[in-house]
This record gives structure tokens, C-alpha cells and sequence, in this order.
């Protein structure tokens, strides 16, 4: 395997970015070596995650390629005419250009393989995380990924997580994820209707991401980081939304069982479908996702100057959130304390050596010692009895209304428009 390594290396098929902090991250990954049961490097594994740096999405592509089609050109497909059918189903576009047709047949053809009620509980399971799907989300899966260049490279790009539009840009994540547990959201169309607002949202973000690699593969520096969004990054953000959440759940003292653990992977295995990530990267056991996860960390770079200047935005977009139910003269102190803790969690989550290369000032861990003792109460007592579970239902609806209306405050609740 070495050989085929070193070829495939002197042939261009791998970004220069590929294994060249493997040692920070065998550091780094040693609890996924450990829960994925890793005893030795999977080299194949290794050759096809370099390889995916330069996949993309192609059929998004192609409808991407056909919505930057000159006007009056054949094949071109119009905004309003993607709006459409996303409001109202394909049936709604008349004439539907070829592009446009393709794409829609494909995501409406939902896989044999999905379990809607093995789903809709992985969507139960989700909501009753609440709050602490949210610390994991934003502190572990996104902020812990800034340790890597590459994606955060392309978000300072791209103006994401940046500047003003780092807390509007952390309600459309938090819009999306909170629409994807609501029941019956991730319906495709039925007979020839529209599908579901979490399925709608889905391949919006599909496809803004297609537009997004469209305009900057020509100036991006593909050989130092693949295509700007590739199948090796969309696996590894598949990864950060579904075995990340689990394990950092659990950290903070969550009880998932491995029925919750099933649940929760296969609703992000669907999600994962839609956003076109490549069938290689999608499991449906958590023993495979932390095994799989293990080898994208190795393919990582290290950190870039991106990840400070974007982990140091989230840090301060806590000042610029509304707090519901806090009266003006205490939002400073509500936004002091938001910083505070996160801080405090991102300092445990993390660990002293990735905050100080994230530019981040190290806290007690107090936070996490509070979170772990109510989740105590709330996951290892509480959820054991049918009251328990519906009061923590309860409670996971009501933190997601609050973080919603504090990021967008009064704006309008919606993910991004397409570019």
C-alpha cells in the first residue's frame, strides 16, 4: 500500500494538504481510534478520502453549470425557476429545462434503504438534546473544526462566519438543523407536490454550495486543498453533525443508547443523501462513523491563519444576540455570561493546546461541571419514564425557539439566499 501511496502522491490525485499534520492528528484523534476500535490504518480508506478532495457533487454540479448558462442559451435553468420547484415540486416548473428535471427526479427518489420511522425517531431523539446539541454543534463540531485549514479557508473566502455576518449566519446553521427534527420535514413531494421545508432547506444548501464551488474553482488553490467544496470535506461535515454530536452528547453527561445512537445516525444518513455526499461515507453504525471519522482526521491539514479569526467571531457574535426575556439593561450581562460559558466548555472540549492555537483564552471548566449534573438528572433519571421524556421534548422546543429569535432577533428566520 505504501507504493500505491507514493504513486498516487507523484501522480496529483491527492491535494497537498492530504496526511501533512498526521502525527497533530493521531494526537487528536486518539478517542475516535479507540470507539472506531482502529488497530491499524486502513490504507484504501486513506486512498479514497484523498481521492474525494477532488470529488464533487457532480449532479448538483451540473445544475450549478446550467443556472450560470447565459440567458437565452439552451439548458439554462433560471433562479425563479429552481424557486419554484422548490416551493412547489418539479411539476411546478413548466418545460423544466433538462438540468433541472435530473436533478429533481434524483432527490425525489428516495432510497430503499431509508426507515421513516427509524428516522423519525432519530428526529425525536435530536429535539430532546436541546441545549446540548447546540453547545456540541457550535463549540465541538464547529469550532473544533476550525483546527483544520481547508473548509475555513474557504468560509473567510466567502465571507461566511466572518465579520457581521457570523450571528445571522449561526441562525440559518441552527434554522436548518431545528427544521430537519420537526415531524414529517424530511418528506420528499408526493404526487407531484412540494416536499417537506427541512427537505426544501436541504437542497437549498445543496445547491448553494454547487454555486459556490462553480464561482471559485476557477481561482481557488485546488492543488494545496482539493476543489473548494469536495466529497472528503462534505464527509467530514456529515461527521461533525451526527457521530460528533453523539460522542460530545455523551460528554456532557447525555445518556444515548445505542437504539438513540442508530436513530440519530440514519436521520443524518438521509440528510447526507440529499446533500449529495458520496455513498462511501455513509453508515448506519456508530463503530463505522467513528472509524471513518479517525481517517478523515488524518487526511487533515493543520491549522490555518482562518481558524482563529473565525473561532474568535462566534466568540464575540454572543454579544451581538437578543436574549429573549432579559430586559435591555442586562443584555451585556447575558452576553458576558454567553461568552463565559462558552468559553468555559470549549475549554474541556477542546483542551488547552487547540485554544491557545484558535487564539482563545483558557476558563475553569465550571460550565461543564453544571451541564453534567443537570444532565444527570435530566438523561439517567428523568428519561427513563414517559413523563420524563415528553418534559424533555418540551424543553428542547423551548431552547430552540429561544436560540433562533436570539440570533435572528427581529430579522426574518430563514437560511441564506442562493448566490
Amino acid at each position: 500500500m505504501a507504493i500505491q501511496q507514493t504513486e498516487s502522491r507523484a501522480s496529483g490525485a491527492y491535494p497537498t494538504r492530504f496526511r501533512e499534520a498526521e502525527a497533530r492528528s493521531r494526537r487528536l484523534g486518539v478517542p475516535l481510534r479507540l470507539m472506531g476500535r482502529v488497530k491499524a490504518v486502513d490504507e484504501d480508506l486513506m486512498d479514497r478520502i484523498g481521492r474525494a478532495f477532488g470529488e464533487r457533487d457532480e449532479l448538483a454540479a451540473t445544475l450549478a453549470e446550467a443556472m450560470r448558462t447565459r440567458a437565452g442559451q439552451p439548458g439554462r435553468v433560471t433562479m425563479e425557476q429552481l424557486r419554484t420547484a422548490l416551493a412547489g415540486g418539479i411539476d411546478a416548473v413548466p418545460d423544466a429545462p433538462e438540468a433541472l428535471a435530473s436533478f429533481f427526479a434524483e432527490v425525489s427518489a428516495t432510497p430503499d434503504w431509508v426507515d421513516w420511522d427509524l428516522l423519525d425517531e432519530g428526529a425525536l431523539v435530536a429535539r430532546r438534546l436541546g441545549q446540548n446539541a447546540a453547545d456540541v454543534l457550535t463549540q465541538l463540531s464547529l469550532i473544533g473544526g476550525y483546527r483544520f485549514g481547508g473548509p475555513s479557508d474557504l468560509l473567510v473566502a466567502t465571507g461566511g462566519l466572518v465579520g457581521d455576518s457570523t450571528r445571522r449566519r449561526l441562525g440559518e446553521t441552527q434554522k436548518w438543523v431545528v427544521e430537519l427534527t420537526k415531524p414529517g420535514s424530511l418528506r420528499p413531494p408526493v404526487a407531484g407536490g412540494p416536499g417537506g421545508e427541512a427537505w426544501r432547506l436541504t437542497l437549498h444548501v445543496r445547491v448553494m454550495h454547487a454555486l459556490v464551488n462553480h464561482a471559485f474553482e476557477p481561482q481557488w488553490d485546488s492543488e494545496r486543498w482539493g476543489l473548494p467544496i469536495n466529497q472528503a470535506d462534505q464527509a467530514s461535515t456529515l461527521m461533525l453533525f451526527d457521530g460528533v454530536l453523539i460522542v460530545g452528547s455523551r460528554g456532557l453527561g447525555v445518556r444515548v443508547t445505542r437504539r438513540e445512537s442508530r436513530a440519530l445516525l440514519h436521520l443524518w444518513k438521509y440528510v447526507g443523501w440529499l446533500m449529495g455526499v458520496d455513498p462511501t461515507f455513509l453508515v448506519d453504525t456508530e463503530g463505522e462513523r467513528h472509524r471513518q471519522a479517525y481517517h478523515v482526521l488524518l487526511a487533515q491539514a493543520d491549522i490555518s491563519e482562518a481558524g482563529p479569526q473565525l473561532a474568535r467571531a462566534i466568540v464575540d457574535a454572543q454579544r451581538e444576540r437578543r436574549y429573549p426575556g432579559w430586559p435591555d439593561a442586562l443584555q451585556a450581562v447575558r452576553a458576558r455570561y454567553e461568552q463565559e460559558r462558552l468559553l468555559s466548555m470549549l475549554t474541556t472540549f477542546l483542551g488547552p493546546i487547540s485554544m491557545r492555537e484558535l487564539g482563545l483564552p483558557l476558563r475553569p471548566p465550571w460550565a461543564h461541571a453544571y451541564v453534567w449534573a443537570l444532565n444527570t438528572v435530566r438523561y439517567r433519571l428523568l428519561a427513563r419514564t414517559t413523563w420524563g421524556r415528553a418534559h424533555l421534548l418540551a424543553w428542547g422546543d423551548r431552547v430552540s425557539t429561544r436560540l433562533l429569535a436570539s440570533y435572528f432577533r427581529d430579522e426574518h428566520q430563514a437560511v441564506g439566499d442562493l448566490p
